[in-house]
């Protein structure tokens, strides 16, 4: 299994990175390619898990440990497929992602393209206890527990209100650091930053 690479990253796609090692191009899929632009044209090291199939053989890559995690854990969920779970990373932070689930909050997790409800809860029932064994649940949701459930909310009332996601996670990250436990307060806290 190829567990990691380091060459030159030679091209971004909307999909993929191109990891030239040793004269040899290896595409590798990711949540977010354009997250190594900074490395474009340089040397770059590269997280990956080799996806291996009958017919398929595929390389996908993460900028570190936890991503890559994260995703073999989902990929060992019923009716999550390496395309699935690479789709929830590149709009889930990793932190949030493990917190949603240890606190079984199946909103958040039925927000990522392909999640209903089923898979929310099968998410649930395969990978809590399993995500938090190295991580405490501060240390996962940055904040307390209970949070993840109101900026979900918060999230939802701004996008309504036709808010972009870049002025949403500035706000977003604002509130976690307060600590505010009630949704109502945190709308109200949200729309007064945004003014």
């Amino acid at each position: 299994m190829i567990a990691y690479l380091k060459g030159k990253l030679a091209y971004i796609q909307e999909e993929s990175v191109i990891v030239d090692v040793g004269g040899v191009g290896y595409e590798v899929l990711c949540a977010n390619p354009f997250a190594f632009q900074s490395s474009l044209n340089k040397e770059l090291f590269i997280f990956t898990y080799h996806h291996v199939r009958d017919d398929l053989q595929q390389l996908f890559g993460f900028k570190d440990e936890d991503e890559k995690y994260l995703f073999t854990k989902l990929i060992s969920v019923s009716g999550i497929g390496p395309k699935s779970a690479i789709g929830i990373l590149s709009s889930a932070q990793v932190n949030e992602f493990i917190a949603a689930v240890e606190t079984e909050d199946e909103k958040y997790l039925t927000q990522f393209p392909g999640v209903g409800k089923k898979t929310a809860r099968q998410i649930i029932l395969d990978l809590k206890g399993k995500l938090s064994s190295h991580m405490t649940l501060e240390e996962i949701s940055g904040t307390t527990v209970g949070d993840s459930f109101v900026v979900s909310e918060v999230k939802e009332a701004l996008k309504s209100l036709g808010y972009s996601e870049r002025e949403m996670k500035q706000v977003l990250q604002q509130l976690q650091k307060e600590n505010i436990t009630e949704t109502d307060e945190a709308i109200k806290k949200a729309l007064v930053l945004l003014a």
